[in-house]
């Protein structure tokens, strides 16, 4: 069956052009139809260059809704832009998932309006992918609860296995608790009761990691709240470019450091294409009763090219309802006083 993906094409600091493209890519590279939401004078001048992609359709909005204004607000009276638009299609069933690279704080407002919430999860929470030593690992949530109760960090760790599982392939996810200290006792209230919650269930929850510890790769899954997610994430993105910039400035100061460069090369672009969000796509939201993908609002065509292919992986491997089935069966296997009986669904 093919998956059919909304794409709002408004709102992204690159413009629709980009977009557009890695709409294009992402048609190209898989089964897929793509239906772009957006300016449609915009959108027909981005597809202008592009005879083949009969996969792409395209639905005009006549509304944006900016990275400044208040989400809830937005979504409540901007009816016609291309993120509210977008949910709605997705509620009617005439799409399978939703992709926007704008106002992340208004996807996940328009998303809790017209989808709601998976049955037994608390709040949705937003994925993210980064690069380790060994490989990837998911950390949730990056930034869409700042202020969480240990049976939201206990659902993330729930719902973020599964992800860690659909889309890299890991059968039986290791899961690490964020925390100051490696000791349970370690860490405040949040983390400690988090602790307990993890611990005593049927998850492959190996205790908690350090800060340093995030790019070793001995976890597939961390598991924390949104703030220090958030923060987590854009320290990462930051000292990522940062490293780069200070690589091509130390290169230019001397002859011998360019030529070494030469030589080198393919090294630092295998480096750069290492920590690059862009080769990870987009965030998906999870524990929605749909599926969504926020894309970063500097997303290149790769990046959402990636970004699509995400939420066409989650559609495909039936993520929400493998969400709901690992749900119960840890929830199974906690006895009176554990999140199941006590917190889960809060």
């Amino acid at each position: 069956m093919t998956v059919h993906i909304a794409l709002d094409a408004m709102g992204s600091d690159l413009g629709a052009d980009e977009l557009v493209v890695g709409a294009v890519l992402a048609v190209r590279e898989a089964d897929l139809e793509v239906t772009i939401l957006g300016n449609r004078d915009q959108i027909e001048s981005a597809l202008a260059g592009y005879s083949d992609p009969a996969n792409i359709n395209i639905v005009p909005t006549s509304q944006v809704i900016s990275m400044e204004e208040s989400p809830f607000v937005a979504v409540r009276k901007k009816k016609d832009s291309s993120i509210v638009v977008a949910f709605n299609l997705l509620k009617q069933a005439k799409v399978d998932a939703v992709v926007s690279a704008g106002n992340s704080g208004a996807v996940m407002a328009a998303a809790m309006r017209y989808l709601g919430r998976i049955k037994g999860i608390a709040r949705p929470g937003i994925a993210s992918v980064y690069p380790t030593l060994k490989g990837p690992v998911v950390m949730m949530d990056v930034g869409a609860n700042v202020d969480c109760r240990p049976q939201h960090l206990y659902q993330f760790a729930i719902m973020a296995s599964v992800f860690a599982s659909v889309t890299l392939g890991i059968d039986n996810p290791r899961i690490g608790l964020l925390s100051i200290g490696e000791e349970g006792g370690k860490g405040n209230s949040l983390v400690r009761k988090t602790h307990r919650f993890l611990k005593e269930s049927s998850l492959n929850f190996i205790g908690n990691v350090e800060g340093r510890d995030t790019f070793q790769g001995n976890v597939d899954v961390i598991v924390c709240d949104g703030f220090v997610g958030n923060v987590c994430l854009k320290l990462s993105e930051g000292l990522a470019e940062a490293i780069l910039t200070m690589l091509k400035e130390e290169i230019s100061k001397t002859f011998i450091a360019e030529m070494g460069y030469l030589l080198a090369r393919q090294a630092f672009v295998n480096f750069k294409k290492r920590v690059d969000y862009a080769e990870y796509g987009g965030a998906p939201l999870l524990g929605l009763n749909g599926t969504a993908v926020v894309c970063h609002g500097r997303s290149s065509s790769l990046a959402i090219k990636n970004g699509i292919l995400v939420a066409a992986a989650l559609i495909d491997n039936n993520a929400n309802k493998r969400i709901s089935a690992l749900l119960d069966d840890v929830h199974q296997g906690l006895d009176d006083g554990k999140p199941s009986a006590v917190e889960a669904g809060q």
